[in-house]
């Protein structure tokens, strides 16, 4: 007999299969020796009172063993000689968009500019070391995209644009631990999701697919009735035979390319391929000691204790019209350099798998509309207030301020919280998980008033509503700027592709059109969808 229950316990049943045998058992009359196995399948924590409930979806086994898929399986073809599409960027929305081509019997091309995961991993580390930032290998660019060693969180809001449950068994086909199947805020840590992303990639090139890395598209390659018919691209390892030369890729494109890949919008500005200014939200990344973070949330001194994870937080306020709202929250995790290129400084956030470091951090940030641009309250000089790009420069100029600030280096301006909502400068800084170092800075005197403001004001409101958190044992970090895209690349809704140009597909983060690894994702698999249906109109 097979059954499921809806349950609710106390953290240490739902941590010990033994407990939750028993709990079963006298809840609903069972015999505990009797239940083979318990598979939970759904999980979240109640932290709302003092007394700490996880609310459990289970499914029991009585008198019967538990069977050996926890996920659902999804096969993949050969796709050797079929038709080829061509695939931008291999993070998320690449990936997946590869893969779902493949279900589809087509033959996937990615192109990723960045190093493979593995490779990538050094340039990242010589980040805090060297102070220099590898323009093509970052924690932007490379296999995975921004997400691989930006954290790995899985948890999205977007379920009406696909199946998300579909991309979280694809992650658990290719190694990821079936947990995220159950949890509420599922996530598979950065230190696991290498792994996962090499075990995808090798399923497309088992598959009879191609990934190339260290290839920069450089141009989308037009046929006579203004479709796109594939792109070129230029080899950046110096170690390759192919190194410098320029090579093509013929077929549909999916452009997956990431938030970052600001070279990409310049190019389809120039090349009057339709694209427009997007919002976005910018501010900084808040670290406060994860013991802290736990005593707040878990309503305890003790913090979480033996049974309960390092704990999450979600704030969000309106001031003056904008929203004020912590993005990304890492429990237990680091704080990162996240620049793309020379002359900037971006922080971003993540944590293992196991969430347990000292700190707890999230971006902490303002939404900034275009038109917010056009007022000139922004610290910044802006000469393309009709530009496409204007939000894009923005970003620019926030980076390499705050690089400024931080004595030109990958030194992170820094101040302490309640200093800078007193308009005090910090004289010294707490502890932190940033690795290439701190230096104190007025953040509430150089930040644009239209984000420095609203952050005080939303950090007194938080403080209202989280006794504790308004503290100077946190540190705000500057600058969170790459949160979402600054550009929508405008395609048609029912075709998703672009709105002008035919066999162009923009896709995921960087067009506009998701926001995080799941929706990417999700997002990804809906542009192969799209890319078949137009090579299939071709054959017929």
């Amino acid at each position: 007999m097979i059954n499921e229950y809806q349950i609710r316990v106390t953290p240490d049943v739902a941590a010990q299969e033994d407990r939750l045998k028993r709990f079963l058992g006298d809840e609903y009359g069972l015999n505990p020796g009797d239940i083979n196995g318990v598979r939970i399948l759904k999980r979240s924590i109640d932290a709302r009172q003092r007394q700490i409930f996880v609310n459990l979806k289970v499914r029991a086994y009585v008198n019967e063993l538990p069977k050996d898929d926890e996920y659902v399986h999804t096969e993949y073809p050969n796709v050797e000689g079929k038709p080829q599409v061509i695939v931008v960027g291999a993070g998320p929305g690449g990936l997946f968009a590869a893969l779902r081509l493949i279900e589809l019997g087509l033959r996937p091309i990615v192109l990723e500019r960045g190093k493979n995961v593995h490779d990538r991993k050094k340039d990242l580390a010589a980040i805090s070391r060297t102070q220099q930032v590898d323009a093509e290998s970052n924690y932007c660019f490379g296999e995975g995209g921004a997400g691989a060693y930006s954290d790995g969180k899985l948890y999205t809001r977007s379920k009406k644009r696909g199946n998300t449950d579909k991309i979280l068994n694809v992650f658990c086909q290719h190694g990821a631990s079936t947990a995220i199947l159950a949890d509420a805020h599922p996530h598979i840590g950065t230190d696991r999701l290498p792994k996962v992303i090499e075990a995808m990639r090798n399923t497309i090139i088992n598959c009879g697919g191609e990934v190339h890395f260290q290839t920069r598209m450089t141009r989308l390659i037009m046929g006579t009735a203004n479709e796109v018919v594939g792109v070129e691209a230029v080899n950046s390892n110096p170690q390759s035979s192919m190194f410098n030369v320029q090579s093509e890729f013929r077929g549909p494109v999916i452009l997956a390319t990431g938030h970052s890949a600001r070279d990409v919008y310049r190019y389809l500005a120039e090349a009057k391929i339709e694209i427009e200014a997007k919002g976005i939200a910018i501010g900084v990344r808040l670290e406060h000691p994860s013991q802290l973070i736990d005593q707040i949330q878990y309503h305890n001194k003790q913090g979480r204790g033996r049974w309960l994870p390092a704990a999450e937080y979600s704030m969000v306020t309106q001031v003056d019209g904008r929203g004020v709202y912590s993005f990304c929250m890492c429990p237990g995790g680091f704080v990162i350099p996240a620049a793309t290129d020379k002359e900037q400084i971006v922080v971003n956030g993540m944590s293992p798998a196991n969430r347990g470091t000292a700190w707890s951090n999230s971006g902490m940030v303002v939404e900034v509309r275009p038109e917010d641009l056009d007022s000139g309250n922004h610290n910044c000089k802006l000469s393309t207030v009709n530009s496409p790009l204007k939000v894009l420069h923005f970003q620019e100029q926030l980076e390499k301020m705050c690089w400024q600030q931080g004595n030109m280096k990958q030194t992170a301006p820094a101040q302490r919280m309640a200093d800078f909502v007193n308009g005090k400068l910090s004289y010294d800084l707490p502890k932190s998980s940033y690795a290439p170092g701190l230096i104190s800075s007025p953040l509430h005197f150089w930040l644009p008033k239209m984000i420095s403001s609203r952050l005080q004001q939303g950090f007194k409101a938080f403080g209202r509503s989280a006794h504790g958190f308004l503290t100077n044992e946190a540190v705000m970090i500057a600058v969170e700027t790459r949160t979402s895209s600054p550009v929508r690349i405008i395609r048609d809704k029912e075709t998703l592709q672009h709105v002008h140009v035919q066999g162009l597909f923009p896709c995921g983060e960087g067009a506009g059109y998701a926001g995080g690894i799941v929706s990417a994702g999700v997002d990804g698999e809906r542009c192969a969808e799209a890319a078949a249906s137009y090579v299939e109109q071709f054959k017929n």
